[in-house]
């Protein structure tokens, strides 16, 4: 019986360690299947780049003909072009527009997103091709004399911007004590401004501004600069490095010969492109 000992060890550890070596082969092979069906692989075999993006001036809009032109646009056709593809743009609302890239929707959100930590934890964020900051554009009769943060930072100021957005992460941290009203588009949000049930809208520098040029009986700019800069960056899905190796050597080349400072330039800086619009 003592000679059957090592014999009998043997069996218990084979029956322990071929199961755990089975999924050990199971995931090697998956984790080989996942990285040969990055998202570029995908996109030059379909020849198609979808991008996940959601409309707000200028970085995305419509123009007479139902078109969408804007700085974000511009980037990802730019994009697409050099890939050899053809672009295909995803409308998607701002507070799902992640769950719609985990769940294969598009390969990636070009949208103005903002690197942040909390968005970190679910995508991969390429290296920063943009950078913006948090403005704010308020009603003239509700906050008259307001000209600080701390102006609206009250309980019975009311402050609206879009849900999911780092417009609104801003709010909660720089005005919480205000009554803080969120919504799907960012249009409807400007829209509240408009109608005096809002004391003030914050968004995206330069769209605040936009509004209070557009609209100068109602609207003016209490803080003549931005009160936050952030990093923008696309969003790809994690694990998929050969797809956020190429977006970053992509965005360092249109750094270095200034494509992106002219396209954000043109705008930002300029208002050449509003005939376009309806």
């Amino acid at each position: 019986m003592k000679k059957m000992y090592p014999l009998f060890f043997l069996l218990v550890t084979a029956a322990v360690l071929l199961p755990c070596l089975s999924a050990n082969v199971m995931a090697g092979k998956l984790q080989q299947e996942l990285l040969a069906e990055s998202a570029i692989e995908q996109v030059l075999r379909r020849g198609v780049l979808k991008v996940g993006m959601s409309t707000f001036v200028p970085w995305a809009m419509k123009n007479r003909d139902g078109e969408l032109i804007g700085f974000e646009i511009d980037v990802a056709k730019k994009l697409a072009e050099d890939m050899g593809v053809k672009v295909e743009f995803v409308p998607t609302k701002w507070a799902g527009i992640i769950p719609a890239l985990l769940t294969g929707k598009f390969d990636v959100i070009i949208g103005g997103m903002g690197i942040m930590p909390q968005r970190n934890l679910k995508v991969n964020f390429s290296i920063p091709y943009d950078y913006s900051g948090m403005s704010i554009v308020a009603h003239k009769e509700l906050a008259k004399g307001f000209s600080k943060l701390e102006d609206f930072n009250r309980a019975e100021v009311t402050i609206a911007s879009r849900l999911g957005s780092t417009a609104a992460t801003a709010v909660k941290k720089f005005m919480p004590e205000a009554t803080h009203r969120m919504f799907d588009d960012e249009a409807q949000a400007y829209q509240e401004l408009l109608n005096g049930k809002a004391h003030a809208v914050v968004g995206s520098a330069p769209t605040p501004a936009f509004h209070a040029i557009k609209n100068p009986e109602k609207l003016f700019l209490p803080l003549q600069e931005t009160f936050t800069k952030e990093p923008i960056g696309f969003a790809v899905r994690k694990g998929d490095f050969d797809t956020l190796n190429f977006f970053n050597n992509w965005i360092t080349l249109q750094h270095a010969d200034g494509w992106l400072k002219e396209r954000k330039n043109y705008w930002f800086e300029t208002k050449d492109w509003e005939s376009q619009l309806q």
